[in-house]
């Protein structure tokens, strides 16, 4: 499981936005979670991280991988 930490996000339409933008990703088995509220991504498979945060960061918003 990937946890991102996502900010920028303020409702649902961001939250389908960034889902759409993680499922687009190569290796990506499932996006688990998005959520505004508590500013975290849940991504299932073997995605390169670096690539769903360039993809997030495409739809305008900022991420990190969650410590």
């Amino acid at each position: 499981m990937i946890e991102l930490k996502v900010t920028g996000m303020t409702c649902g339409h961001c939250e389908s936005a960034v889902n759409k933008a993680l499922s687009a990703v190569p290796g990506v088995a499932r996006v688990v979670e998005v959520s505004h509220a508590k500013e975290k991504v849940l991504v299932e498979g073997e995605a390169d991280i670096q690539a769903l945060i360039d993809a997030i960061k495409e739809e305008g918003y900022t991420a990190e991988q969650a410590s």
